[in-house]
């Protein structure tokens, strides 16, 4: 399709307050419909359960300027679309992002997010190693040939096994949906654990008192233990 986007129809049906408004106008180029995926399209079936249903995908590109909100600014595309969207993002923040749908339980007809928004900058000059084993991966070829559902997930499970892979130099696809989402949970528990890493070594930064300096730097040790361990299941 390649087909220009109005931002104003973004404002007016993805921007629910005045601050989201202006992350849209001041932060965003270019939007842009880049292609429509449906059985007429990729010849592959629709999917129907009692919690969503996906008629299509909208492949879309946005393209961003200097000091955008990038993760809010996917974060509304997303909820302003009610189909599933593989977001491709330009110029101050370059990255995919996708996330699942599904019927919000209270409005009818309605679509929410369901999950978080698995979305990563792309590309990074850490990724040489593995570039071309990530290119061939999101190739839509290579999704899995069942319906435009498993389609999706396919194109989420290999941004997963593209974080994993900066995490352990390797990047491999996964046989199974249950290794998928053992992958997804010891990711989410590794950025959890960044996190506490990076709160204690500032706390222990500053801390005056040697006791609790050597107590600081005893948890900061046992929680890199546990994060060598998480990554195990990566």
């Amino acid at each position: 399709m390649d087909r220009r986007v109005p931002k104003s129809l973004l404002v007016e049906n993805g921007a629910p307050t005045a601050s989201d408004k202006r992350h849209i106008n001041d932060g965003i180029e270019e939007f842009r419909w880049m292609a429509t995926l449906k059985p007429t399209t990729i010849a592959l079936p629709i999917y129907r359960d009692a919690e969503r249903e996906y008629l299509e995908i909208n492949v879309l590109s946005l393209t961003l300027r200097a000091g955008a909100k990038t993760v809010r600014l996917e974060e509304l595309v997303h909820r302003a679309v009610p189909y599933p969207v593989f977001l491709i993002t330009h110029g101050a923040g370059q990255g995919i992002s996708v996330v699942h749908k599904r019927w919000s339980q209270s409005e009818s007809g309605k679509t929410v997010l369901d999950g978080d928004i698995i979305s990563s900058p792309w590309p990074m000059e850490s990724d040489k190693p593995f570039e071309a084993a990530f290119m061939n991966a999101i190739a839509l070829g290579r999704q899995p040939g069942i319906s435009l559902f498993s389609v999706y997930q396919g194109w989420m499970d290999t941004l997963l096994a593209l974080e994993a892979a900066r995490r352990t130099g390797k990047f491999i696809m996964l046989a199974s949906p249950e290794q998928a989402r053992a992958r997804s949970d010891a990711l989410l528990e590794c950025d959890r654990l960044d996190s506490e890493i990076a709160r204690l070594r500032s706390s222990a930064s500053k801390e005056k008192q040697l006791p609790r300096q050597v107590e600081l730097n005893l948890e900061l040790k046992r929680v890199e233990a546990r994060l060598l361990e998480a990554g195990k299941d990566l």
